[in-house]
């Protein structure tokens, strides 16, 4: 039992960090109320070092991967 628990999170990791660089593949701008309102849920996520820079994605539902305005 506690092997399936190992694989199933050694899985979910490796998709969670396989999205960055297919939700990078689509450019395209939704509206924080669009992202939720299909179906998704927006992740901020910190870029580079110093003064903080932060990029706003849509990961699932319908705009999966798209950029939140």
């Amino acid at each position: 039992m506690r092997t399936l628990s190992h694989a199933l999170l050694a899985a979910l990791a490796a998709t969670a960090l396989a999205v960055p660089a297919t939700a990078a593949a689509l450019p395209a701008d939704v509206t924080a109320s669009q992202c939720i309102a299909g179906g998704g849920m927006i992740v901020i996520s910190a870029v580079g070092e110093g003064s903080p820079s932060y990029t706003k994605r849509c990961m699932g539902g319908i705009h999966d991967g798209e950029t939140v305005l």
